[in-house]
């Protein structure tokens, strides 16, 4: 089956599925592709405050008031447990939004993907499109069902990164070579209140884990280490989240009685951007432009702020074709300024001073509240964000060389595997 469209997408994740909605409400004629059958199992079940303006652009808020599960902030700690700071959304600074939601991607997903469907999009599912051929007058697709002939293509395959792959544009951040493990259980302990619906980090010497409540019954539990550390471990996905587990006191606590619940997923080289994200017919979002690290919650949340701007970039180089480069390559700066501002967070996260810092008591000048506007999805901090940001950052580089803060170190009697280690 051929089509006809505006806009081609590749990729029916949520950046796909978010784009595709405005587009079609847009009065685009919208072709979206996606290689897989919907729902699948999925990570990245933690969501930021900030998207919720989006999520009412989009008409699916009332979805998730009935079907997601509240989320009220964070808390990170150190896997002896014995710092921990809570952050709460509530209390950020220059945040419109209070709170955010926990989903299961397989739901969330389909979910948006049926509303682009409903939107006047037409998707194709399972499809995979196997060559771009672009021209100066549009873009053709081949696909599983045929060739797609549009205006413009707009790339949201995420790791695949078919446009970015086809030029050869994706490179690997060096100092993030991580490899993840991770599963669904029940009867993971829990906080009472608002405290259960938090999103937990549990910070080791060599990794850190992610517990994200997913319901009243399920959580998210992962594992991130160093690809290098795992390898050496020779160990399966399987024994390795065990270990992990094993080895760090407040997960051995909080997993008592705990049962697995999905099998173990493993996925490792994750971390990389494309060294461009546009071209005359072109546009790359989500992590098909680039993919930082699970921490923090900034991938569905860089791929739904990547799918709006997209959307209204390419609904403007429709109407305005000698003016849509110009659009585009500001739609890149801003998109490449978003993933620097949170590269620079993430490579702060990886060293000892970060968990230093961040779960010290009473820390001065509001620097939580900060750092907290940021978690929360802030991408344009105003002056007052900014400057305590930038102290929190030199406040890292100090303490790295002066303890200005108590330092931690690995707990008495607790032993420090390759992989994982002890705070």
């Amino acid at each position: 089956m051929d089509s006809q469209a505006d806009v081609a997408i590749i990729g029916g994740g949520p950046a796909g599925s978010a784009a595709a909605i405005l587009l079609a409400r847009a009065g685009r004629r919208v072709v979206l592709c996606e290689k897989e059958s919907f729902p699948r199992f999925k990570i990245g079940e933690s969501l930021l405050p900030h998207s919720l303006a989006l999520f009412d652009k989009l008409g699916v808020r009332g979805e998730l008031e009935r079907h997601a599960f509240p989320k009220a902030g964070g808390e990170i700690s150190t896997a002896c447990g014995r710092r921990t700071q809570r952050f709460y959304f509530e209390g950020a600074m220059q945040l419109s939004h209070r709170s955010a939601y926990q989903v299961e991607r397989a739901w969330f997903d389909k979910m948006l993907l049926d509303h682009a469907a409903a939107a006047g999009a037409e998707i194709r599912q399972p499809c995979a499109v196997r060559d771009v051929a672009f021209d100066k007058t549009g873009v053709t697709l081949k696909t599983d069902s045929g060739e797609i002939r549009a205006a413009y293509v707009l790339d949201c395959s995420g790791r695949n990164a078919v446009v970015g792959s086809q030029f050869d544009l994706k490179r690997r951040y060096d100092h993030l070579q991580k490899f993840s493990v991770f599963a669904h259980y029940e009867n993971v302990q829990r906080d009472e209140g608002r405290d259960g619906t938090l999103t937990r980090l549990v910070r080791g010497n060599k990794s850190w884990f992610w517990l994200i409540p997913l319901d009243g019954r399920r959580t998210s539990i992962g594992v991130v280490m160093d690809i290098a550390d795992f390898h050496a471990a020779k160990l399966s996905p399987e024994a390795a989240l065990d270990e992990a587990i094993a080895t760090a006191p407040i997960m051995r606590s909080r997993m008592a009685a705990a049962r697995r619940i999905t099998e173990v997923h493993a996925i490792g080289d994750y971390s990389y951007r494309n060294t461009r994200l546009h071209g005359p017919r072109w546009l790359l979002a989500g992590d098909a432009a680039g993919f930082i690290d699970p921490i923090f919650s900034t991938g569905v949340f860089l791929a739904l702020h990547s799918a709006e701007q997209a959307a209204e970039t390419l609904n403007f180089a429709l109407r305005h074709p000698l003016l849509g480069r110009i659009r585009m390559a500001s739609y890149a700066r801003d998109l490449n300024r978003q993933m620097n501002r949170y590269l620079r967070f993430v490579s702060a996260w990886y060293t000892d001073e970060f968990v230093d810092v961040f779960t010290a008591s009473n820390p001065p000048l509001q620097i939580p509240q900060a750092v907290n506007s940021v978690l929360g999805g802030n991408i344009h901090p105003n002056f007052g964000v900014w400057w305590r940001l930038q102290l929190f950052y030199l406040v890292l580089w100090v303490q790295k060389r002066h303890a200005l803060v108590p330092r931690l170190e690995q707990t008495d009697g607790e032993a420090a595997p390759a992989a994982t280690g002890t705070l």
